[in-house]
């Protein structure tokens, strides 16, 4: 039997699993209106995950069909993949930063053979072996998960408050794990009293346990040059000066004193830079540099899909070293190298 975790004041969560995928589960949020139930996030585009939410909304005296909206704190599938079926099921409104809208919007109405193209390259580029780019190379899958995503309807606006009756819901815009990524703070007395400024949905910004992955945003049309974990720092800082009294996020499990995990989060990311730097005494590509950073087990243990997220994530730290005058790339190197700045 689903479960509904009530955590006072008309919310409730509801644990949405993610099929084999080691996080185990998304979690809903599921917030009372005076125009009915708000989803905060709706989990992956699954059968036992879409089971998982109708079972839970019922246990919330609620069905999919009496949903006013959903608030969706970006745009990945196990967050936003249920959200088109909800709008056909209940015609509630879907809300999204706009950053993130035009993510969706650009994977929509791009062919799988662009996107495909695009890693071969970029991967390529970052010095990644034949062996690990091949598989790319090789025959198309006719489908992908997560490529049909449901375009949002209304536009979630950093500092505003969302149109949600009876409450006060403002969105915090807070990018690094995607562009548009938003928190919601809850500007509401705590129901257990705990001290602090009301409740925060942290979406998959703040965690208790784990650090989100920070990885190069990525658009095969866009040559924009970002800095994701520059964003993702001054996003922490801004989270941690709200001092919200729990906060409640989209993995794991609430927890209390933001301001302490976001010191926790900047001061691991600095050792980790400053660890970077030690790596870089000699020119290393992205591929390299990911081979030798720490990771949560060894390099020869990853598969190829998490060792492109570990490039990403490579590729993030050093755009934030070059940014910060602290590594610079060795001019002519072919694929790219970089080098600590002495």
């Amino acid at each position: 039997m689903t479960e509904a975790f009530d955590h006072g004041g008309g919310v409730r969560s509801l644990r949405v699993p993610i099929p084999d995928n080691p996080l185990g589960h998304t979690l809903v949020y599921v917030v009372d209106t005076d125009r009915g139930p708000v989803l905060i996030d709706t989990g992956w585009d699954d059968p036992a995950s879409w089971d998982t939410l109708a079972a839970g909304l019922t246990a919330c005296g609620t069905s999919v069909a009496g949903i006013h909206g959903v608030v969706v704190t970006h745009h990945h599938p196990d967050h936003h993949g249920l959200s088109g079926r909800v709008r056909e099921v209940s015609g509630a409104w879907i809300a999204m930063h706009a950053a993130d809208t035009a993510v969706v919007r650009r994977t929509r109405e791009a062919r799988p053979e662009h996107w495909f193209s695009y890693m071969t390259a970029k991967l390529a580029a970052a010095g990644a072996p034949e062996e690990h780019i091949a598989p790319l190379r090789a025959a198309r899958p006719r489908a992908l998960p997560g490529l049909s995503p449901a375009l949002p309807d209304r536009d979630i606006v950093p500092g505003e408050l969302l149109d949600l009756p009876g409450r006060r819901l403002r969105a915090i815009w807070t990018p690094g794990h995607t562009p548009g990524h938003v928190c919601l703070h809850l500007e509401e007395t705590h129901p257990a009293q705990l001290p602090g400024h009301g409740r925060l949905f942290s979406g998959d910004h703040l965690l208790p346990e784990i650090t989100p992955h920070i990885g190069l945003y990525e658009d095969p049309d866009d040559t924009t040059v970002t800095d994701p974990l520059g964003d993702y720092l001054d996003s922490l800082e801004r989270v941690g000066r709200l001092a919200p009294a729990e906060v409640l996020p989209a993995h794991q499990h609430p927890f209390p004193d933001a301001a302490a995990r976001v010191r926790e989060l900047l001061t691991h990311h600095e050792t980790r830079l400053t660890d970077l730097l030690t790596l870089l005494a000699e020119p290393l590509t992205p591929w390299q540099l990911a081979e030798r950073m720490e990771w949560n087990r060894p390099w020869a243990d990853i598969p190829n899909g998490s060792r492109t997220i570990a490039v990403s994530e490579a590729e993030s730290h050093l755009r934030r070293l070059v940014k910060a005058g602290r590594a610079e790339a060795v001019p002519g190197s072919e694929p790219v190298t970089y080098i600590a700045v002495q």
